[in-house]
């Protein structure tokens, strides 16, 4: 019926051209002709929307009539009652005077029978005629169950009359006056029933039985749609009944109230929704009647959790919200079986309680981060023996216990969680995770010491209780946080991927309209990459820090200073047959083969972020030289002369580099793409000032032969320096390149702790790269 009503409402615009009319016109595709199909199309498109526009106020239009019937109907129920009252009065006062003029014939019986009121014999007649009808009969035996309000006995004696004489339920056009005055006397009984039914309905203390029965009754008398009212009135006045007993307790089941008020809600709309199935059958107007009903119960609802929620901040309220989640859509994928879909509803419903208690919750877990290192009081916990962080130092426990601590506010956060929470808000949890060990990086940032040129992080550098001073401490603290990112975190997190595998499987995601927010294996792989940057910049602040430290003094003059180059400054070249790279280079070496036994000892087992960390450090020593423009000036002032010894030196130099990384293993594409740019810069540089690299420079693999073989060298002699006695070592002064005394044989340098002195100097500030162990 809809479809050809459409059909015919879209056949009175005349407008409209025909598909086969379009084709036998616009064969052509000419410029025109198409702006002309364009034009109608677009004509057509505002006809749709005008008419999808009519049938939405039409919809509404239906709908308010639909109101207003149902308040005509009431107002017919108040006539009727009244009209019934009326008859009952007037059926009464008949009564009465036919007494009376039967105490009044008594008296008067001297007189002859002709000579009495013709009125008064007919209504004698019809008194007595009354008493022999069936019709009033029934309409008296109706009174009497009516006023004993033997209801169900009332309702089958109507039934039975309405089956006996068929007219009481027709139409009559022309019915006559004795068929409409019992008519009307009928439905005066009828409407009484009505009457006494609803109250039944209406009484606050009237059980489901009686209830039932009192509805099926009003349907039987062809009030179906009071009575459904009346049903879902009682069923809500019920519920609320029920929630307001149960309020007081919610104080007390703080994380499990959601729960039972889920339970409460959702059972009563299960419930009633097969009531009215037995009773009313499955009528579309009902049916949408229910929906109505459920879809305000169910605002209440999440407005009732909200109200009387816990702080949001408290990891109660996060459980409380999570169970919420969980009772509420297990019960709405029960309902979907009776054909009620509510999980669209609920989820817009609880979405921004939900997001508000997530992010609270997340804020409260970064506080707690941000005060790891400020809890000066704290019991530092030992490590697990033989793990991963483990650590001889007293003092590097605290660092691991950082890393403990922070899991500790994970599983905090993710034990509040349920599966169905996970499920609807696992991208949101894994974002605000992420944010959480942004956090926890920086903490750790915070407790590494270092030159920084923000004076406000100094400042804050300088409330942090703990600091990481030692090579082993700083490495603790790296392999903890890589711990953490790589192997604690994401194991903490499975779990939020389990349940939608889970659930995928079991077609626990079949709710339409309600499609959860899963976690794809892309998205996965996207957060663990977002760990491994905010990793790779605490990494990084340690390589910077670490490096910077070891180019400049406590004055702040640069130890690899190109002046070491020039001419004048040749106690710091060594050619004789046996060439060596520059002592900041040894040092270099010394620093780096030094930190790699630390980190041996500190990171067993973690052999990858060792490798990843030396050649980081590697990288961010030829990075510096790279970029430092002052060391590039010194050879571009035409006041110094430069001499190709020094060129020779400095390539030298950049290749010592390259074979300290091959030689440990952690050679990188970005130290030889570095070295090389450095090597080409230093030639053109030199060329420029008039000295020919063909002729000053000898063969590449002359440089290889020498870094490698300068390696062997200090590796000899860094192993026979752990023969020796510590009072033996010789300590080289700070400021090498400003000397005026003899240079000091390589040879007289032997030990890693002397390399390390020739560029930090004997000073007595803290030696932040030195194991005190070591």
């Amino acid at each position: 019926m809809e479809s050809s009503e459409e059909e015919d409402d879209f056949l009175t615009h005349e407008w409209i051209t025909p598909q086969s009319s379009i084709n036998s016109i616009y064969q052509s595709d000419t410029e025109k002709g198409i702006r002309k199909i364009c034009s109608e199309l677009l004509e057509l498109k505002d006809a749709v929307e005008n008419l999808s526009g009519n049938m939405h106020s039409k919809y509404l239009s239906f709908l308010r009539i639909s109101e207003e019937v149902i308040e005509v109907e009431q107002e017919l129920i108040e006539l009727q009652k009244h009209v019934s009252a009326q008859g009952i009065l007037v059926q009464d006062l008949i009564s009465g005077v036919c007494r009376e003029l039967e105490v009044w014939n008594k008296q008067s019986s001297e007189e002859p029978d002709a000579e009495l009121d013709p009125q008064i014999s007919e209504l004698d007649e019809l008194l007595h005629a009354d008493k022999e009808d069936p019709k009033v009969t029934f309409l008296q035996t109706v009174d009497v169950l009516l006023a004993e309000r033997k209801i169900e006995e009332a309702l089958l004696a109507l039934e039975a009359e309405e089956r006996n004489y068929p007219e009481l339920n027709d139409l009559g056009e022309n019915p006559s006056v004795e068929s409409s005055s019992y008519k009307t006397a009928f439905l005066e009984r009828k409407a009484v029933l009505v009457d006494q039914l609803v109250g039944i309905c209406e009484q606050p203390s009237v059980c489901i039985a009686e209830l039932k029965k009192a509805s099926s009754g009003l349907v039987k008398l062809g009030k179906g749609s009071l009575a459904h009212q009346l049903l879902l009135k009682a069923y809500g006045s019920r519920l609320h009944k029920s929630i307001e007993a149960f309020l007081p307790s919610c104080s007390i089941y703080s994380e499990t109230y959601t729960a039972t008020l889920s339970q409460l809600v959702f059972s009563t709309i299960s419930l009633i929704t097969k009531e009215s199935g037995l009773i009313f059958g499955d009528a579309p107007t009902y049916i949408n009647r229910i929906v109505q009903w459920a879809e305000c119960e169910i605002e209440s609802f999440v407005h009732l959790v909200k109200e009387i929620s816990p702080s949001p901040e408290t990891a109660s309220a996060l459980r409380s919200a999570s169970i919420c989640i969980q009772a509420s859509l297990s019960h709405c994928s029960i309902l979907e079986s009776q054909g009620l879909k509510f999980s669209k509803l609920l989820m817009v419903l609880l979405h921004p309680y939900i997001d508000e208690v997530l992010d609270m919750n997340f804020r409260r877990a970064r506080r707690k981060v941000l005060d790891l290192a400020m809890d000066e009081d704290e019991v530092l916990l030992s490590p697990r023996e033989g793990g991963p962080l483990t650590v001889a130092a007293p003092s590097n426990i605290m660092f691991t216990n950082s890393g403990k601590k922070f899991m500790f506010i994970v599983k905090d956060l993710l034990d509040q969680l349920t599966s169905m929470a996970i499920l609807h808000f696992g991208g949101t949890i894994l974002n605000k995770l992420l944010q959480l060990f942004d956090k926890y990086v920086e903490t750790l940032i915070k407790a590494l010491p270092g030159p920084s040129e923000d004076d406000n992080l100094m400042e804050q550098k300088e409330s942090i209780i703990f600091r990481a001073e030692t090579d082993a401490q700083q490495l603790t603290l790296l392999g903890t946080a890589f711990t953490v990112a790589d192997e604690l975190l994401p194991m903490a997190v499975s779990k939020i991927f389990s349940p939608q595998s889970e659930s995928k499987e079991a077609g626990g995601g079949s709710s339409e309209g309600i499609g959860p927010v899963a976690i794809s294996t892309v998205e996965y792989k996207d957060w663990r990459r977002h760990l491994q940057h905010s990793l790779d910049k605490l990494r990084d602040h340690f390589c910077r820090q670490y490096i910077l430290t070891f180019i400049y003094s406590r004055e702040g003059k640069a130890r690899l200073d190109a002046r070491m180059y020039l001419e004048g400054k040749g106690e710091d070249l060594f050619w004789d047959s046996d060439p060596l790279p520059s002592l900041p280079f040894q040092a270099l070496f010394a620093r780096l083969q030094q930190l790699a036994t630390v980190a041996g000892d500190i990171l067993l087992g973690k052999e990858k972020i060792q490798k990843i960390l030396l050649s980081r450090l590697t990288e961010t020593v030829v990075m510096w030289l790279s970029d430092e423009q002052e060391f590039w000036d010194v050879f571009e002032d035409d006041s110094v002369q430069l001499q190709p010894s020094g060129l020779q030196q400095l390539i030298l130099d950049m290749r010592f580099i390259v074979e300290i990384a091959v030689c440990g293993g952690y050679s990188s594409k970005n130290v030889h793409q570095l070295v090389s740019a450095i090597i080409t810069r230093a030639i053109g540089t030199f060329s420029a000032r008039g000295i020919d690299p063909q002729s000053a420079l000898p063969e590449d693999e002359w440089f290889v032969d020498a870094a490698k073989s300068a390696i062997s060298k200090l590796m000899l002699e860094t192993s026979g320096s752990e023969e020796s006695e510590p009072d033996e070592h010789i300590a080289i002064h700070d400021e090498i390149s400003d000397s005026d005394e003899t240079p000091t044989s390589p040879s007289t340098v032997e030990s890693t702790e002397s390399f390390a002195s020739a560029n930090m100097g004997e000073t007595d500030g803290p030696v932040y790269f030195t194991d005190t162990e070591s």
